[in-house]
């Protein structure tokens, strides 16, 4: 196990790596500058100025060289956009609010997910199948955005029962202004992980070693917990990687329409705007985040199913 771990540390180092020289080269290999706009009307040793102090008039390269030096002291650079705020500083001010309405979401999905895939499995054919199947098709079809319309005008502009927009913190008080993003974003999770739980679970079902279970007079509860869903929850497992490196990426869509200030909608203006160390520092971040949960994936394999030997692939 020992070894493995340590295997697995070295490819997401190595991943991650990867990951921010492409992202690097690419962002220079853009025509033009962050502050080819910005800096237009200013004289031009002012201009000169700036082009010095964030590097812009060295070879990329030398920028390069320069980034991952900084970075592996922790430091990812001052955001151009916004002059005197520092990269990690937007990180840990914006990420704390998209990781709390995500993890409400991923759990919130993930939970009602799997329950509802194993009772359609279970009830095959019947309407407790249908419903949920009725209820996956539309988290599949209908768009984030849209059900978060939808939510704002029932609860807020019909019912006035929660908030439709704005944030109040991370206290109780403020925990009313999540609810209706957390819904409209685990959405489409309880759709995925209800689909790919029935699925799974008609597969598992249908196998000897269940029949050879049920003829040993084991009984439904232990039969549906060791042998059905223990083997056919791994496959959803695997999706709790990209999705928790999605809390981030993949909202910006639900903060902008609840307003809320969180790390999606700034890492896509950031973006647009060039603002090439924050991208930099966001996506180091972000990367970092995606490995790491692939790799606690791999993890939680091993104790869900023991015949999965992670220890040097022996068997």
């Amino acid at each position: 196990m020992l070894k493995f771990t340590l295997k697995r540390l070295g490819y997401m180092f190595v991943t991650l790596f990867i990951a921010i020289t492409i992202t690097f080269m690419l962002i220079h290999a853009i025509p033009g500058d962050p502050l080819a706009s910005m800096a237009r009307n200013l004289p031009p040793q002012i201009k000169a100025n700036y082009y010095q102090k964030y590097g812009l008039n060295e070879p990329v390269i030398v920028q390069y060289q320069k980034f991952i030096k900084n970075a592996l002291h922790g430091d990812l650079g001052e955001s151009i956009t916004y002059a005197g705020r520092s990269v990690t500083e937007s990180i840990t001010s914006y990420a704390p609010i998209s990781a709390k309405i995500g993890i409400q979401a991923i759990a919130i999905g993930f939970t009602l997910g799997i329950l509802l895939g194993i009772i359609a499995a279970f009830n095959r054919g019947k309407w407790p199948d249908y419903l949920v199947m009725f209820i996956a098709i539309l988290g599949i079809s209908v768009p984030s955005f849209v059900i978060g319309a939808l939510l704002q005008f029932f609860f807020t502009v019909k019912w006035m029962l929660l908030p439709s927009t704005g944030w109040a913190g991370f206290g109780i008080s403020g925990l009313k202004y999540t609810v209706l993003p957390t819904i409209a974003l685990s959405f489409g999770s309880i759709a995925t992980y209800a689909r790919y739980m029935r699925a799974n679970c008609l597969d598992v079902i249908g196998q000897d070693y269940i029949l050879t279970a049920k003829s040993k007079g084991v009984s439904k509860v232990s039969l549906i917990w060791k042998h059905v869903i223990r083997n056919a929850i791994l496959p959803a497992i695997t999706l709790l990687g990209p999705q928790i490196a999605n809390i981030f990426t993949g909202s910006f869509v639900i903060e902008s329409i609840f307003a809320i200030p969180g790390l999606g909608q700034y890492f896509v203006s950031s973006i647009n705007d060039r603002d090439y160390p924050m991208v930099m520092g966001q996506t180091i971040f972000i990367s970092f985040l995606f490995i790491f949960s692939l790799f606690v994936v791999d993890i939680v394999y091993g104790l869900v199913d023991p015949r999965i030997r992670v220890s040097g692939g022996k068997k």
